[in-house]
């Protein structure tokens, strides 16, 4: 007689990897930190005691990418300024990369980069004061203007990746699909319920 469902389902998750430190190799859990390597535009999947190693060595090869997430009250982007930034869509995030700051979009290719003028950010800059505290290569500006949304958060840089992931994944067609749509709306339903309020006048 055949294998139950339940036999195959166990089996199933037994065979599924288990994700491990990029560090040391030890074994993850579903939910854990992660290391950007500085200049390479990489996130490393790596257990706490790593996540606290290697980012506090003085080479600061490795940043931690941090948990808090941030909803800015009374952030100001108007849509001439939007339109300045030339991102093609309405959602993007937006981080400090060395000497400049990285634009970039969500698409069903992946994430894509856009030209970013460095006046426009100034000004942006300048109407939210708040966003001088980015800290280089592990949090970003996330704003979602889709539909009548006008959200704007600092959060850590791999829950921009997650985005871009979750909308990588369950693309279809030209407009993306009902699921899409659906499950990009729980996510900033989830961020929101997580996030702390911060002034965006505020430095």
């Amino acid at each position: 007689m055949g294998a139950s469902l339940a036999t195959l389902s166990r089996l199933a998750q037994q065979r599924r990897p288990q994700e491990i430190c990029d560090l040391c190799a030890t074994p993850l859990a579903p939910r854990h930190r992660h290391l950007a390597e500085v200049g390479a535009r990489r996130l490393l999947c790596v257990c706490d005691p790593c996540s606290i190693l290697f980012s506090g060595r003085a080479e600061q090869r490795y940043r931690r990418v941090p948990e808090r997430v941030r909803y800015l009250d009374g952030f100001l982007l108007p849509d001439e300024l939007w339109d300045g930034l030339g991102i093609p869509v309405n959602m993007a995030f937006f981080f400090r990369s060395g000497e400049r700051v990285a634009a970039v979009y969500p698409s069903p290719a992946g994430p894509t980069e856009s030209l970013l003028e460095l006046d426009a950010w100034a000004e942006l800059e300048s109407t939210n004061p708040v966003l001088r505290t980015l800290e280089p290569e592990v949090e970003a500006l996330l704003v979602n203007r889709v539909g009548r949304a006008r959200e704007h958060y600092l959060v850590p840089i791999d829950r921009c990746y997650e985005l871009v992931g979750l909308i990588r994944r369950g693309w279809r067609g030209l407009a993306g699909g009902t699921e899409v749509w659906r499950s990009i709306a729980d996510f900033f339903e989830h961020l929101r319920t997580e996030s702390v309020s911060a002034e965006a006048g505020g430095a």
